[in-house]
């Protein structure tokens, strides 16, 4: 595995592109997000998540969570967004929110495990939103880690756990931690709650009064 140190706030563009290009050919690549180490591998390809999933030993029939550069890479890629995930990311992007939303069929299945839904945010992370940017589409963002271990927001512990099994390892130093992201699910109205974290819910609810 290659171990890339970078500047968490401004990455060097030879690093960003090293990662794009790596995901681009279907390869897995460690970055670090606002909250905790991520794996990155493109949700388009079939190959690129079952080499995911094998690194992470990850059972298949959990969905994967995806990062985007911005809002309008996720409606290029992903479709356009409804307009209550509209309100919510105009609040809450780039951020700790989650929006589960309709997955198109150009995803790989595995990406949404049967479900026909997919979670995407944008990251309030230079180094994941460059990449993603990069990269021409959202990526996944699923923990940098085997598979029932801990997440973690340690690059050591991300080579040690996972340097055999991917290529490469963007290292910003130790991420922030703290709570996971909250995920709505924005598919139907009113919108639900699925997972409470760093947004509460009040503050949700205030996001889609707005007008």
């Amino acid at each position: 595995m290659r171990r890339v140190f970078v500047n968490p706030e401004s990455p060097h563009r030879d690093a960003v592109q090293e990662a794009a290009a790596r995901i681009r050919r279907g390869g897995v690549v460690a970055l670090p997000t606002d909250t905790l180490y991520a794996l990155a591998a493109d949700p388009f390809s079939r190959g690129a998540i079952a080499r995911l999933f094998e690194a992470k030993q990850r059972p298949d029939d959990r969905a994967l969570p995806l990062i985007a550069s911005d809002a309008a890479q996720v409606a290029a890629s992903l479709g356009a967004l409804p307009a209550a995930a509209e309100r919510l990311a105009s609040a809450f992007w780039p951020g700790p929110l989650t929006l589960l939303i309709a997955a198109p069929a150009s995803l790989a299945p595995a990406v949404t495990a049967g479900t026909g839904r997919v979670g995407v945010r944008v990251p309030a992370a230079a180094v994941a939103r460059a990449v993603c940017l990069a990269v021409g589409h959202p990526v996944t963002a699923t923990s940098a880690n085997i598979s029932g271990q801990p997440a973690t927001a340690d690059p050591d512990e991300v080579e040690r756990m996972m340097g055999p099994r991917i290529g490469l390892l963007i290292d910003g130093g130790r991420t922030r931690g703290g709570a996971p992201s909250t995920i709505v699910d924005v598919t139907d109205m009113p919108p639900r709650l699925v997972r409470l974290g760093a947004i509460s819910w009040d503050d949700i609810q205030a996001g889609l009064d707005r007008a």
